[in-house]
């Protein structure tokens, strides 16, 4: 690529990162668009897009495994419930058409900043609940439809972990946000960019400027959400999601 091209593709995915590291997903806002503005085809901008964001898990781990947030049971939970999930989403989305899957993904990820909006006090204290029995069964599937979602379309689906995680679970935005961005970034993408790659075509020389910027975007991103705390993240997450969803609807 030109080096003008790929200072592009270094801001950009810069930026996405940064953001998602910040409100606990959509970095599709952005990179992904801007891949197929600058000429990818779908199906091959959807698997690079995938690797690319794999970066952006590992710079959040970095940075979200010195506060030690995460519980091991709770992230192998996630782990074990959303993984298959991905990879079924991840196996069929290539014959899905694009714009059905659009439309209903920016209605739903509107509808999470107008919750949140609604909600004031959602996500600003940790009060962990519905982690045995029947709750957690009925949690897990949710995380499982989850999954199908992040292993089939790539724009912003890490804002509903972040959601599910605050919401059925008691999560306050902080944690929620590292276990999205460590276990959704690193794991969850992970699996999908293999899948979307095995049976996809991924474009290598497109990677250095993406990668450098997800890495960079993802480790500053989660830096300054710790820094500002929950009431800050929660105002960013209202704002990415509210965005998402009239780009997707009105993209």
């Amino acid at each position: 690529m030109p080096l003008l091209e790929q200072l592009a593709l270094f801001v950009a995915s810069f930026m996405a990162n940064w953001f998602s590291a910040l409100s606990g997903g959509g970095a599709g806002l952005i990179q992904f668009p801007m891949l197929i503005f600058l000429g990818l085809p779908f199906g091959v901008a959807l698997a690079t897009h995938k690797v690319a964001s794999v970066a952006l898990g590992l710079g959040a781990t970095v940075r979200h495994w010195k506060e030690s947030h995460l519980e091991r049971r709770f992230a192998l939970i996630i782990l074990g419930a959303g993984l298959p999930g991905v990879i079924l989403g991840a196996s069929f989305i290539l014959h899905v058409p694009e714009r059905w899957a659009t439309v209903a993904l920016g209605i739903l990820t509107m509808a999470l900043g107008i919750y949140s909006v609604f909600k004031p006090k959602l996500g600003l204290e940790h009060e962990p609940k519905n982690r045995e029995g029947r709750a957690l069964i009925s949690g897990v599937l949710g995380l499982f439809l989850i999954g199908v979602l992040n292993g089939s379309i790539t724009s912003g689906t890490g804002l509903f972990l972040t959601m599910w995680l605050i919401h059925r679970f008691g999560l306050d935005y902080k944690r929620a946000v590292a276990y999205t961005l460590v276990l959704c970034g690193l794991f969850w993408n992970g699996t999908g960019a293999v899948v979307l790659g095995l049976i996809g075509k991924i474009a290598w020389d497109w990677m250095p400027a993406l990668l450098a910027g997800s890495l960079l975007g993802g480790y500053l991103g989660s830096h300054f959400a710790l820094k500002k705390g929950n009431r800050w993240i929660k105002r960013a997450f209202e704002v990415v999601t509210i965005l998402i969803g009239a780009k997707l609807l009105w993209g």
